[in-house]
């Protein structure tokens, strides 16, 4: 690994950071414009469904860490570093891949054990839809403060509020965004959180001091975030006031609901609480919902092992004319009139066989059939029926689980990522990228600009949010001390900018886990997960307002 004199290696915090002397600035960009510029291709072009298939980022991702290797060859960099470095990372992720595994197989045993539905039952009746965003936000907070875990928090309660606000009519982006923000939220500021104690030991300042000094911009952002989401929560229309009855009365039909239920995943939230490993407690909820599911779902357990099992699917609602007993159809329209809509080039985008494209009011529907022989009593009455056939496919949806198998395209995405990262920390790419940031700081704002480019842009390129602390906290160390700024500046910092967007990147291990654990895509949530993008946007404002800007003390910027 010394064989080459233009090599040189630095540990901090038992991540190793390559410094590469042969390789400029714009060499350590290649891979990356040409990453994002697939990546952008597929996006806008091919919808990530047609040039790879499902697993199209992966590819490009690999395609990425295949030039970064190349160039790497270029800039005498050994065959062994690469795959050594390639090793560390994946050695990196074994722990969260194996959490993932579990979440999965937790989510295929908690819904059929009737955790799940138990959890929706009940929060239906508490949750209302105009308070439902910022109660998330506020529920995710306290339940990250407690066990210091962002991926903990969405794993318990984020799927237990992505199934009640989901029941309610609201998009699945806002409810994921509301959990995330809340969960980063309660990360950021607990001391049990790893990344919290991560940034101060990388700055060189104090754990208590670090969280007390966050709160200037991390308090002003929650509040904003809950403003917003209380905003949405009173303007957004949902039906979820017309369903909860019909709701309740499904999910009472196919499960036995009962408080008892919650033992599990209070079970596990107080293992969590006593700083049992997550692996462990995870674990010992799989294990717990299982033999739950045997004394309180016989029937549910019976169907299973019949290989007949449908939840919610079933549904037949003979008085009101929808039957779905295979889920062929969003409407009981006779053979003849089925071959009627397929074969008309609007009515086949309002009805197809997989689900309802649009939902459309009574009268709409009456002019979309004026032309067939429909009396208006018949229309009205397929229209009232659609309403229910919605909500019952929202149901299978809502408790449809890939268990532990859902969670293998997550799982390759973030191998993927390591790799790609891999190469590139190699190389030397991202800490040439790093300083050539460190240089453009001509001014205190400008140093913490530089600071949040950096760790927003390893997030990006390294795909792991502890690089993203580790390498700027290492190079700008020294610069903060040199402009007469106090430690936790830049602790504060690597926070606000660091931790809480490695969520809104698709390939980042954070971005494709929580994706992948509450079932939304990260293009649906980034928007709505305002805590998160917001935090940098804070940080650079009080920088350029020298708002809570600590000088070390005899020194002034």
């Amino acid at each position: 690994m010394q064989e080459e004199n233009n090599i040189s290696e630095t540990k901090a915090n038992d991540q190793t950071i390559i410094n590469n002397k042969e390789l400029n600035i714009l060499e350590a960009l290649i891979p990356v414009v040409i990453l994002m510029g697939l990546l952008a291709y597929n996006i806008f072009f091919v919808e990530g469904q047609e040039w790879f298939g499902a697993y199209t980022n992966q590819i490009i991702l690999l395609i990425g860490g295949s030039v970064a290797m190349i160039n790497g060859f270029f800039n005498k960099v050994s065959l062994g570093l690469m795959l050594k470095e390639i090793w560390e990372n994946l050695r990196s992720v074994f722990v969260p891949i194996m959490i993932l595994f579990l979440v999965g197989a937790l989510a295929g045993t908690w819904l059929i054990s009737g955790i799940i539905p138990a959890m929706v039952y009940y929060g239906l009746q508490v949750l209302s839809p105009e308070i439902f965003l910022p109660a998330s936000v506020i529920i995710a907070a306290i339940i990250s403060i407690a066990t210091g875990s962002s991926w903990t928090t969405s794993a318990t309660v984020g799927i237990a509020l992505i199934g009640i606000g989901s029941a309610l009519g609201i998009p699945t982006g806002m409810i994921a965004g509301a959990v995330i923000s809340g969960a980063y939220f309660g990360d950021k500021m607990s001391p049990l959180s790893d990344t919290t104690n991560l940034a101060p030991a990388m700055a060189g300042t104090d754990l208590f001091t670090h969280i007390r000094y966050m709160t200037f911009t991390t308090v002003p952002t929650i509040v904003i975030t809950l403003v917003v989401f209380a905003i949405l929560s009173s303007t957004i229309e949902t039906n979820g006031n017309a369903d909860t009855a019909f709701i309740l009365e499904t999910i009472r039909t196919n499960f036995n609901i009962t408080p008892w239920l919650f033992v599990v995943p209070l079970a596990v939230i107080a293992l969590i609480l006593l700083k049992t490993k997550p692996l462990i407690a995870l674990l010992t909820g799989v294990v717990l919902a299982a033999i739950f599911a045997f004394i309180f779902q016989p029937d549910v357990m019976k169907k299973l092992s019949d290989s007949k099992m449908e939840v919610v699917t079933n549904a037949v609602l003979t008085d009101t004319n929808i039957e779905i007993p295979d889920a062929q159809y969003v409407a009981t329209f006779s053979e003849e009139e089925l071959k009627t809509i397929k074969a008309d080039g609007d009515l086949k985008n309002i009805f197809t066989d997989d689900d309802v494209k649009k939902i459309y009011t009574k009268e709409d529907l009456a002019k979309v059939f004026a032309s067939y022989s429909y009396s208006q009593e018949k229309l009205l009455s397929k229209a009232d029926n659609l309403d229910k056939l919605i909500t019952i496919k929202r149901l299978k949806k809502l408790f449809g689980s890939g268990g532990m198998n859902g969670m293998l395209w997550t799982i390759y995405l973030i191998i993927c990522a390591m790799v790609f990262g891999g190469v590139m920390d190699a190389i030397g790419a991202l800490s040439r990228i790093t300083q050539a940031l460190l240089k453009m700081a001509t001014s205190v704002f400008g140093l913490f600009a530089s600071t949040v480019a950096s760790c927003l842009g390893l997030n990006v390129i390294a795909s792991d949010q502890y690089l993203a602390l580790v390498i700027p906290g290492k190079m700008f160390k020294q610069a903060y001390e040199d402009r007469g700024l106090a430690p936790e500046n830049l602790s504060r910092t690597l926070e606000d900018s660091g931790t809480v967007t490695s969520v809104l990147i698709p390939w980042n291990t954070c971005g494709a886990y929580q994706s992948g654990v509450l079932g939304v895509g990260v293009g649906e949530y980034f928007m709505y997960a305002i805590f998160n993008w917001l935090s940098p946007f804070t940080t650079l404002l009080f920088a350029a307002f020298k708002i809570k800007i600590r000088q070390l003390q005899g020194k002034t910027a």
